[in-house]
């Protein structure tokens, strides 16, 4: 007599052979830009429940309440007061061309503008830029480290959260001596950029399956396109370490062929 399969067998099959693929599917490979995976996964989740707890529900209420033409004057301010900052990196890099440009931007803004509430200066076609002093040592060949998750501040490498405090004293806005006046600026600039990002949230929490390390490819691939003005070296580009396993591969090729 012939068995049958039950349908109640075949669908736990079914179902048990799908755990172990979606399983298969999302098992974490070391990546060696992230040495400190353990660590920074730690902070990552530090640095969430803090925005969860006291940024994003400000953010929230600011983006509820505050016009779009005052955003976009609040934004054309903060991004006007660090053009010279980036002026000054560009100036540092070789490229004085650029570094002027940001220069005559600030002056522009600054007067014509209205102390950078509007952005004149894109309309006479001085494009914005966007350098600090990690991307400077990138620039000069200083190499990037681990990938590094910062409290408070978030994502950097090892060489841009070392020179994160020159990045502040730098700022602008860091570097105002009122402290009352600095805090509020600072606090403002905190929360217009947060609201700026709140359009994401939701494809990030339902459109991937590991936003952490998503969060981290995302930053390392804007950050060396950023560090190479657009153009990085093509091995600079790939994900999850595939640049080194295919140089390991070279290399024990060429040991066999030996």
């Amino acid at each position: 007599m012939k068995k049958t399969t039950s349908p109640r067998f075949v669908k736990a099959f079914a179902v048990a052979s799908a755990c172990l693929a979606l399983t298969a599917c999302t098992a974490r490979v070391a990546n060696p830009d992230d040495p400190l995976e353990s660590y920074n996964r730690a902070m990552f989740t530090f640095n969430e429940k803090v925005d969860e707890a006291a940024i994003q529900p400000v953010a929230k209420a600011y983006d509820k309440v505050t016009p779009l033409p005052l955003r976009t004057g609040v934004g054309n301010f903060f991004g006007n007061v660090g053009d010279v900052w980036i002026g000054g990196n560009n100036l540092l890099q070789g490229k004085f061309t650029d570094g002027l440009s940001d220069l005559l931007r600030f002056a522009i803004n600054s007067t014509v503008g209205i102390l950078g509430l509007f952005d004149v200066a894109s309309e006479l076609d001085l494009p914005k830029h966007d350098e600090d002093f990690g991307q400077t040592l990138g620039w000069w060949g200083v190499g990037e480290g681990a990938y590094f998750v910062v409290p408070f501040f978030g994502p950097r490498t090892v060489r841009d959260a070392a020179v994160l405090p020159i990045d502040l004293y730098g700022d602008d806005v860091w570097g105002i001596s009122d402290v009352p006046t600095r805090n509020s600026l600072t606090a403002l600039r905190l929360v217009h950029a947060r609201a700026n990002l709140l359009g994401i949230d939701k494809t990030l929490d339902e459109g991937t399956l590991d936003k952490y390390a998503y969060a981290r490819d995302f930053y390392l691939q804007q950050r060396r396109y950023r560090v190479f003005d657009g153009n990085p070296p093509l091995e600079e580009i790939d994900f999850n370490g595939a640049r080194r396993q295919q140089d390991d591969a070279d290399v024990v090729a060429e040991t066999g062929a030996q």
